[in-house]
């Protein structure tokens, strides 16, 4: 009897050992602060550049304050900044548009505006306004998103799709009779599909199937989104 008691004893302290073992190993859950600074544009002094990104996570654009002096309540608050605008992607942008959140010192939203870039080439700077800002405080740090990034038709469709990869130019080009009949009875609709653009009150703004376009009408945001029909 005193054995079987030994046994289930050695049992329990064998368990209780591989557990803590287990525990150890298993790695720990970030913390709140680390998932949500994981990820997505990061919020920067005003002073500082800041870095927005596209769908597939790589750098696009930064951003940099022009308006030194930003201040606003309320009762009286801030209507428009200017901020200059950087193309830092591999990709030629026939338009760009996207949003500038102001935080205060506690980390609270107190004002965002939207603005927009009718082409912006590789590492061109150009500035922009946010007509469409209240901001309601004297903020602490600031960040820029982008939400439309339009490529012109000899880049990719969209910038989340890799770039194309150059030929070898020491590999030469051979085409064999089936290619050639392959390519000379090319049905016309798989053919590249025209350039598509819209006007509004006169202005006229590039579309891309499938990427939305968003627009301010009123106090009301709209979006866009052009799709082939099936």
């Amino acid at each position: 009897m005193k054995a079987i008691i030994n046994v289930c004893r050695l049992a329990l302290v064998w368990s209780v050992c591989a557990l803590g073992a287990f525990a150890q190993q298993t790695p720990a859950e970030p913390s709140g602060a680390t998932a949500a600074t994981a990820g997505g544009e990061p919020r920067v002094a005003l002073t500082e550049a800041t870095t927005a990104f596209d769908a597939a996570g790589r750098v696009a654009l930064g951003g940099r304050l022009r308006t030194t002096t930003l201040a606003g309540t309320q009762d009286a608050p801030a209507r428009n900044v200017l901020i200059a605008i950087e193309n830092r992607s591999q990709f030629f942008y026939n338009y760009v548009s996207g949003s500038a959140t102001f935080y205060d010192a506690g980390g609270v939203r107190c004002g965002e505006g939207m603005w927009k870039v009718g082409t912006l080439a590789v590492g061109e700077v150009a500035e922009v306004d946010t007509p469409g800002l209240r901001l309601t405080c004297t903020p602490a740090t600031w960040r820029i998103v982008a939400v439309n990034l339009l490529t012109r038709s000899t880049d990719v469709a969209k910038p989340g799709e890799p770039a194309p990869s150059a030929p070898d130019a020491a590999t030469p080009a051979t085409t064999s009779p089936s290619r050639m009949n392959s390519n000379a009875t090319t049905n016309p609709s798989s053919s590249a599909a025209p350039r598509l653009e819209i006007n509004i009150n006169g202005k006229t703004l590039p579309l891309q199937l499938g990427n939305p376009l968003e627009i301010i009408v009123g106090n009301e945001r709209v979006n866009i989104v052009v799709n082939p029909v099936p």
